[in-house]
């Protein structure tokens, strides 16, 4: 969910090595060796069930608490590093000395956090992980845990990713092209603001924007710098275009068009430029605060959950001078969404044949090529769906492969986490409900 926090304070070399900044900040490195151990064992092998048992009990079972908040938050799973380690060989072998440098390489952040202390007093200690995760992360929080994937933190623009997939391939390029080392502070700053707030969100556009744009706001007062990262370049060159863009998608839920969007074909892509406009919302309220230290309390101590509060923070900043009303955007962005206009297969009574194997889901526009599917109210018991789907060649219709049987009732929900219109718009949820005759 969030970008890398990294290397920490040189000559941290031994496990658990102690800063003596607000009560004694904890930094754990051993997650790191693990693995490589646990590499090497199942690279002896191509039993997978026994490269399975040496990754259990060499990496996970000889975990740090910030691993299993790594893979609690992240979705990690033991299948699922075996299998990139058996699938990105050379990815690995290439990144392997590099993870080193977590140890032994960084310098400088203990000032910068006596900085934040400094600015804010009641700053809270945080522990910091370095694990290697599979690439899902280069850094998150859980509570008072700081954790990094040192294996997306530490890639440089030579790291070897020729064997993923192209559109996995842009996007590491696209990162490691930014020079993680060079963003060491600040995006160690950056994520230990985070484990100030109150948050994550998880409710609003809007609120995933400031959660994160007070970070980078800190972190710049902290530090006197920005990231190095594309939203950052982009932004404040296309600010006009993009504050109504956001101004019209802010208040929904949905949080594509803004985060987490780093794979694209289009390379031309900027992805997450919702970090841009919080950091604007957020630099513009402290700019205009008389006294910047409470705005800074402010800014850390809002609470992200609160829809009433974020909103009310947001009016404050004057970012929007004429903002209109929440239940106005709102019911705009509504009108504007594509939706299903009809499934054509099923019957005016609400009957399909048992016989039929497609079902065509018609939409109000082109859509682009994501989907998401999910269970109707009827759940696993009523879900009629095998195999892929297609998209028309027209993209204003979707194809389903089903299997259905006499006398049952079937359902599922098309919704606007995947299904989107060219333009990004977020389809409006859909229900396919339908009966099957009995024989």
């Amino acid at each position: 969910m969030k970008r890398s926090a990294f290397l920490l304070l040189l000559g941290l070399t031994s496990i658990g090595s102690v800063v003596g900044q607000q009560g004694k900040q904890r930094v754990f490195f051993s997650d790191i060796d693990n693995f490589w151990v646990a590499y090497d064992s199942i690279r002896t092998t191509t039993d997978s069930l026994q490269q399975l048992r040496y990754f259990h009990r060499l990496y996970i079972n000889k975990g740090t608490a910030g691993l299993k908040a790594f893979m609690e938050v992240k979705g990690y799973t033991p299948e699922y590093w075996v299998h990139s380690i058996r699938q990105y060989p050379k990815f690995w072998n290439s990144i392997r000395p590099n993870t080193q440098w977590a140890k032994t390489s960084a310098r400088g952040i203990e000032p910068y956090l006596k900085k934040f202390a400094a600015l804010y007093p009641a700053l809270r200690p945080a522990s910091m992980y370095f694990t290697i995760g599979a690439l899902r992360s280069n850094g998150t929080t859980k509570k008072d845990m700081v954790l990094i994937g040192a294996e997306m933190t530490t890639g440089t623009p030579d790291t070897d990713i020729s064997e993923f997939p192209p559109a996995t391939q842009t996007f590491l390029a696209r990162y490691f092209r930014s020079q993680p080392l060079k963003n060491i502070v600040v995006l160690n700053v950056h994520e230990y603001v985070h484990t100030q707030e109150k948050g994550p969100p998880e409710s609003t556009l809007l609120a995933q924007a400031l959660y994160e744009g007070t970070c980078d706001v800190v972190a710049e007062l902290i530090t006197g710098k920005l990231p190095l990262l594309p939203y950052m370049a982009y932004g404040p060159t296309h600010e006009a275009a993009l504050k109504e863009r956001f101004k019209a998608e802010m208040f929904s839920p949905y949080l594509y068009n803004w985060f987490y969007n780093q794979t694209s074909d289009d390379p031309n892509h900027v992805p997450d430029l919702g970090y841009y406009m919080g950091y604007a919302i957020c630099k513009t309220y402290y700019q205009h605060a008389k006294d910047k230290k409470q705005a800074v309390k402010e800014l850390i101590e809002l609470d992200y959950t609160n829809e009433t509060a974020v909103e009310s923070f947001l009016r404050k900043s004057a970012y929007y001078p004429e903002l209109p009303s929440k239940a106005l955007l709102l019911e705009t962005f509504e009108n504007n969404r594509p939706v299903v206009t009809r499934v054509p297969t099923i019957s005016a009574d609400g009957y399909v044949d048992a016989s039929v194997t497609e079902l065509q889901v018609d939409f109000s526009t082109a859509m682009a090529p994501n989907t998401s599917t999910d269970y109707g109210p009827g759940g696993k018991e009523q879900w009629p769906i095998i195999g892929s789907g297609i998209f028309a060649a027209d993209k204003k219709s979707f194809t389903y492969k089903v299997a259905l049987q006499p006398g049952h009732t079937y359902s599922f929900v098309l919704n606007g986490g995947g299904f989107r219109s060219t333009d990004g718009r977020p389809l409006r949820p859909y229900e396919v409900k339908f009966k099957t005759k009995a024989r």
